[in-house]
């Protein structure tokens, strides 16, 4: 199955590689593409339970799901991952 999301706090490249590395490696998530213009990323998935880890991961990440709470600690952390990306890219 596939899935778009829409995602809070997506700002660059680094965001985009953090986010790619982390999904893929996630058992059963795979073809992880993430746009920076439309804030969406979007991924292949086999089963429902895959779809709510890759949910939560992004949430951990400081990449909430559109509509999802999205308070300062999670923008922090998206600052965290975009800086961690930058460095791994």
């Amino acid at each position: 199955m596939e899935s778009t999301l829409q995602i809070q706090n997506l700002k660059c490249g680094g965001c985009a590689h953090t986010i790619t590395t982390r999904l893929e490696n996630l058992e059963g998530i795979n073809t992880v593409n993430v746009d920076n213009a439309s804030h969406t990323v979007s991924f292949n998935y086999n089963e429902a339970q895959q779809l709510d880890a890759a949910i939560t991961l992004l949430s951990t990440l400081g990449y909430p799901v559109e509509g999802a709470s999205n308070p300062l600690t999670k923008k922090a952390k998206s600052f965290v991952s975009c800086a961690v990306g930058r460095l791994n890219s």
